[in-house]
C-alpha cells in the first residue's frame, strides 16, 4: 500500500488518544498480530497511518455489531 500525503501520519501518544490503549498493549497486539504496525520515519520514530487505525477501529466495530446479531 502506497503513502498517501493527505493521510496523517500519527505518533505514540496520539495513537493513545485514538484508540484509549495503553502503549503496552498497542505493542502486545501489534506483535500478536492483532494491530496494525507503525512506519519508521527516523531512527528511533515510528508512526502509524491515520487510515490504518481507523480501518482497524471499524473492523472492532464491524465484529462487536456481527457478534450482537448472532
Amino acid at each position: 500500500m502506497q503513502y498517501e500525503p493527505t493521510d496523517p501520519l500519527l505518533r505514540i501518544a496520539d495513537v493513545r488518544k485514538l484508540t484509549r490503549r495503553s502503549t503496552s498493549r498497542i505493542y502486545a497486539d501489534m506483535n500478536a498480530g492483532l494491530f496494525p504496525r507503525p512506519i519508521r520515519i527516523g531512527t528511533r520514530a515510528v508512526a502509524w497511518r491515520e487510515s490504518d487505525l481507523i480501518a482497524w477501529l471499524g473492523h472492532r466495530v464491524a465484529e462487536r455489531d456481527q457478534r450482537e446479531a448472532a
